[in-house]
């Protein structure tokens, strides 16, 4: 990577974004700020930030996101305004191939795979970020944890926030890095054995971070010395609601807001569904999401898991294939490329999940139970967190076969447990409106940085 200063041009930076503190308060307090997003370009992460994003319009704000052309559609469909940028490593039908060859992986290649393209996307991020977010005289960041524009932002001189799509990232020991599915730990021996894990993350994230304080350098800012230094010191605002976070005894971590699913029913894309096929019976729903699709083994050992149990299955390939390509299934299940999934859940009396956090809120929302198989990246947290809860059983990749994921099918579906526990977690998300709640604490971060000033 080469890494030099991007210089600003024109007016003082302090001018172009109205970075004077009583105009920063004046316009907090009328509704007017404008804010820009940066986010991981996956259907998992623009999602719930379109939707925080429609909040803050919603209360009187502005904002924009920043993403590859291949999100441009996606984003401008959820009424949010778009600014492109990585063109040049990122032309039309890019994310559509690597996409293509997440589907298949798994594991630690998943995590890998994942860590390349993240240090990727920094690269275009700290290049390109500066000049975009300056043209569109933006006064305050949203950042996916995902994303490293939060160094863009103190290049500026901005106030930003980070954004937790994903299970928060924790620097507490007492919590296991997100790609684990261990559970929370407050013993001598568990914090030990998150700390290890914590730093083979580090580790293996090493060069990523290397590239970023080589650039923080060279624009006159400290590099990192710190796990935390690539959060936010305003605020951690997390997606998801304290309900669903691992149960501890002692305080959360500093600066970490808890909310509740980032949706907007309205801004998904509309779904063709054959609603006449479903025939009455009790509604099992599997998906493995729009970003590990592509594995038929684990949809034929769903199939045959379900062959033969009172229950209708529904398959969403979620893209990753064409129903044709699957061929005949046990029990001759439902299968269809994509299903409106928010509507699906209303139905549904069990979700069979590869534990991708939207999945898993989105079914919590509705009050349904989950038997969870996770493939990768920071889908062992969400298992695990929801093992934790309740309200979901859990079935290794490794050990996966019809007779193990039948059994636990059974489990959730005949143990009155499970079904309560989810539905205690829907009336805890119920009681808050997770994008307004985390618009007002994104207001209340920027007004801490105001008064600061």
């Amino acid at each position: 990577m080469r890494c030099a200063a991007i210089e600003p041009s024109g007016s003082d930076l302090k001018a172009i974004f109205a970075n004077d503190p009583e105009t920063v308060g004046e316009r907090l307090k009328k509704g007017m700020m404008r804010f820009g997003a940066f986010c991981f370009p996956a259907t998992g992460h623009i999602n719930p930030m379109t939707a925080l994003a429609r909040s803050l319009e919603l209360r009187g704000h502005k904002v924009i996101l920043f993403g590859i052309a291949d999100t441009e559609e996606r984003v401008r469909a959820a009424g949010i305004e778009f600014h492109c940028i990585g063109a040049e490593e990122y032309p039309p039908g890019s994310l559509a191939k690597l996409d293509e060859r997440m589907a298949g992986l798994k594991g630690v290649a998943a995590l890998r795979f994942t860590l390349q393209r993240v240090r990727k996307s920094a690269r275009m991020v700290l290049r390109d970020g500066p000049r975009a977010v300056r043209e569109a005289g933006v006064e305050a960041l949203l950042v996916d944890e995902a994303d490293f524009a939060g160094n863009v932002a103190d290049y500026l001189g901005l106030p930003w926030i980070s954004i937790a799509l994903l299970p928060p990232l924790l620097h507490d020991d007492r919590f296991p890095p997100f790609w684990l599915g261990w559970a929370a730990r407050e013993d001598w021996l568990g914090r030990l054995r998150n700390r290890l894990a914590i730093e083979l993350l580090l580790w293996i994230g090493a060069p990523i971070f290397r590239e970023i304080s080589a650039q923080r350098i060279a624009w006159g800012l400290k590099p990192y010395n710190r796990p935390e230094d690539g959060l936010s010191t305003l605020a951690q605002i997390t997606q998801l609601p304290e309900e669903f976070e691992f149960p501890l005894r002692g305080p959360k971590p500093p600066g970490l807001y808890y909310s509740g699913p980032f949706v907007h029913a309205r801004q998904r894309p509309a779904v063709e569904f054959c609603w006449e096929r479903l025939d009455g019976r009790p509604l099992i729903y599997a998906s493995l999401g729009t970003f590990q699709n592509g594995s038929e083994a684990i949809f034929r050992v769903i199939a045959q898991a379900c062959a033969g149990l009172e229950a209708q299955l529904l398959i969403s390939l979620g893209g990753g294939m064409d129903p044709a390509q699957l061929g005949p299934l046990a029990g001759a299940p439902l299968v269809v490329r994509f299903a409106p999934q928010l509507e699906i859940l209303k139905l549904a009396a069990l979700v069979i999940t590869h534990a991708g956090i939207n999945t898993a809120l989105e079914s919590l929302a509705e009050g349904v139970p989950m038997v969870a198989v996770p493939l990768g990246n920071d889908q062992p947290g969400v298992a695990a967190r929801l093992k934790a809860c309740g309200a979901g059983a859990v079935v290794s990749r490794h050990r996966l076969t019809p007779p193990r994921l039948r059994k636990a099918i059974r489990l959730v579906l005949e143990d009155r447990s499970y079904v309560e526990a989810a539905r205690r977690l829907q009336e805890a998300i119920q009681q808050v409106d997770g994008p307004g709640r985390a618009a007002e604490l994104i207001e209340e971060a920027v007004e801490r940085q105001r008064v600061r000033v």
